[in-house]
């Protein structure tokens, strides 16, 4: 899965990295995000993909009456996107989650009480982008209309499942090549594992030799 990410991107650097220009609610550049925190995260929208803006991160559909859906929306499986009530009405609403890396642990005993943090980023790129689906939603409290997404994971590949070697999933990890694929109305079990794979590159933050192993 995917639940923790990376960022402390400025609003310059997505601009001049995108060609587009960012217009949306403030957010905050940081270096290890909960998915929990449901904060703002940059990205851009299928609507207007000159714009950047943000959203929130825990998809909350039309149809729901609070926020409480979103705790179970930060990632959303391409395998069941197109059957599940939270995601049916928005898999081709598409948006790019705009990072400069996750993380993942991987497990060292049977009960994962021993872990290995790894930050996961793509060679050659500073930033790179996660394929997300989002939704507007009118807050029943407030009036207020959010956007809020999911990112949309697949089986992992050799490198993520040996990482993630529990689940053995992966976010939809998308090079700059494919990323106006997935705005358009490409089907999207195109994207599902193996097809369209990132050049990943896994840091291992526990390793006491070498904090930077690449696998």
């Amino acid at each position: 899965m995917c639940y923790f990410i990376n960022t402390s991107l400025s609003e310059e650097e997505i601009e001049n990295s995108y060609n587009v220009r960012f217009d949306g609610e403030h957010y905050q550049p940081t270096e290890f995000l909960n998915g929990f925190s449901h904060s703002l995260v940059p990205v851009i929208l299928d609507e207007d993909i000159n714009i950047a803006t943000t959203a929130y991160w825990g998809l909350i559909p039309f149809w729901a009456k609070n926020k409480d859906i979103r705790k179970q929306t930060l990632n959303a499986k391409i395998e069941t996107i197109k059957e599940k009530p939270s995601y049916r009405n928005n898999y081709n609403k598409r948006c790019l989650v705009l990072v400069k890396g996750f993380y993942e642990w991987k497990w060292l005993d049977d009960k994962g009480k021993e872990k290995n943090k790894h930050f996961l980023t793509v060679k050659d790129q500073e930033i790179f982008s996660l394929g997300g689906i989002y939704s507007h939603w009118t807050d029943t409290e407030s009036g207020k209309d959010i956007t809020t997404f999911s990112i949309v994971t697949t089986e992992a590949n050799e490198l993520m499942a040996e990482i993630h070697n529990t689940k053995h999933r992966m976010p939809i990890v998308l090079n700059k090549s494919i990323e106006m694929e997935w705005l358009k109305d490409r089907a999207i079990e195109d994207f599902a594992f193996p097809n369209h794979e990132s050049e990943l590159l896994a840091i291992n933050l526990d390793a006491s030799s070498d904090p930077k192993t690449l696998f």
